[in-house]
This record gives C-alpha cells, structure tokens and sequence, in this order.
C-alpha cells in the first residue's frame, strides 16, 4: 500500500511520526458509460465556456470566486503555506470515552503506521489507549480541509477514524415523525421478544455483499445470451391492522443465516 499522507501525531510535547493509510476498500462492480448508437464509451472534457474548446490540464489552475466574476487563482505552493505546523500534523485536542460519540459521526477509517524510530512512542500511546480505555480526539488537514478524527487502537495499530462535524449534519426536525403516536403494551412486548428472536453476536465477516455477486451472475448470463428472470417478490408494506398477527408469524420465522461469499478462481 502507498500511504495517503505522513506526519506525526501529537498529545502534549510527544510527536509520533506516521504514515497513514486508507483502510477500506469498494468492491463496487464499475459501469462504463457508453454511445447507444455504437457502444464507443463517452469521454468527458474540459470545455472553455469562453472559447468553446477543449483544454488540456496544463492551461488549468484553480481559481476561488471572491466576488461575482472576480477570481483569484490559488497554487499548491500557498496551500502549503497556510499552516506549515497543521498541514503535517494530527493533534489530539482531548481523550473521551468512545461510548460518547453517537456512531452517526463516523466517516472513514485509516490506519496509522509508525515511522522508522518511532516505533517506541506509538506502542505506547496505543498501550496507553487501551489499559486507560480512552480514545483521543484530533484534528489534521488533508485535501486542503481540516477534519475532525478520533485515534483509537485497533487490533494491534492505532487508526484514525474521521468525523463528521456536527454542522454538516442535517436536522432531523424537518423530518415528519409522528411522535403523538403510542404502541400497544401487547405490540411492544411482542416486538421487543422478536428483537431478542433476532438478537446474535456481530461478527463482521458474515455479512457479505450479496447483491454484487447476484449482479454479477446477472452480467455473465446477459454476456451469453440468457433471458434474465426477475429474481424475489417486491416487498409491500404493512398494513397497520396487521401488525400484531405478523410481530406474532415474525417469531414463528427461523433465524437467517448469513450467506457464504463465493469463491473467486
């Protein structure tokens, strides 16, 4: 792996140099966009509203709209100039108790590599995190923004999990909840039973995309010339007045098994 960015992270006077690594990966089937009339794939270009013409990445800079009309023109050079200190640095502002932070805040997640001779101080902020049962709260720059994180161990590595500010979220009062409805003691212990039905523990390698593997399937047979048949029945919603009778055929139901990932030659 090439590492996205490097570093160092910091809590207090100590400065731990690391590389960071992304620690995900898609497994999302990529679609190509094509001409109907010949199947030739359609390209994108960089059209000069001005001239009218296509123009190579060499004649474009990135420009910043101060006023309508007005621009100024901002190189990678001034960009690293803004904050030497944040530009390569993760700082931990605080250590919370992760319980605190309500999972919707969660962005992504990157490993964190030690540097050569830095192998000491990393082991022990992640022995630290871990006997103290605390994570930290940081800040670092990347893609010219300054994003919110949290350093936590992982396995036997440190990850930065980024965050999203509680500003980018939306507010769940333009919702329509109907908050004046109330269940019936009879439907809320039938429902909490079905939950506990329901209820194993999370192991994360059994859940699998099933619907890509089903898609591919569906590719390779429309490749060779096969009919495809639609596959399931569509899903129609409850009807109010038969909650109780399918809470009640819901615990009749046997638990799902989680389906096996084919392998792949």
């Amino acid at each position: 792996m090439r590492p996205l960015w490097k570093g160092s992270i910091s809590f207090g006077l100590v400065h731990i140099p690391v590389k960071m690594y992304v620690a995900t990966h898609d497994h999302d089937l990529k679609f190509v966009m094509l001409h109907k009339k010949d199947l030739s794939q359609v390209r994108y270009a960089r059209m000069c509203k001005v001239e009218e013409k296509e123009i190579p990445w060499s004649e474009i800079v990135k420009g910043y709209e101060y006023s309508a009309g007005e621009y100024v023109i901002i190189e990678d050079e001034d960009l690293k100039k803004i904050n030497l200190n944040k530009s390569k640095t993760i700082e931990i502002l605080h250590f919370i108790n992760e319980e605190e932070i309500d999972t919707i805040y969660y962005s992504k997640p990157y490993f964190l590599e030690p540097e050569k001779n830095a192998g000491k101080a990393y082991q022990l902020l992640l022995e630290a995190m871990n006997k103290s049962k605390k994570i930290g709260i940081a800040k670092f720059v990347i893609h010219n923004r300054e994003h919110l994180a949290v350093i936590k161990p992982y396995e036997n590595t440190i990850i930065l999990n980024e965050l999203r500010y509680d500003a980018e979220l939306n507010n769940t009062k333009d919702l329509q909840i109907p908050n004046d409805i109330k269940s019936s003691p009879q439907d809320l212990s039938i429902a909490i039973k079905l939950i506990d039905h329901l209820t194993t523990p999370f192991k994360a390698k059994q859940y699998v995309d099933t619907y890509v593997e089903e898609l591919t399937d569906m590719i390779e047979k429309k490749a060779k010339g096969k009919k495809i048949h639609p596959k399931g029945e569509k899903v129609q919603a409850s009807k109010i007045h038969d909650i109780t009778a399918l809470l009640k055929a819901s615990l009749e139901e046997p638990k799902q098994t989680p389906k096996k990932r084919k392998k792949t030659s």
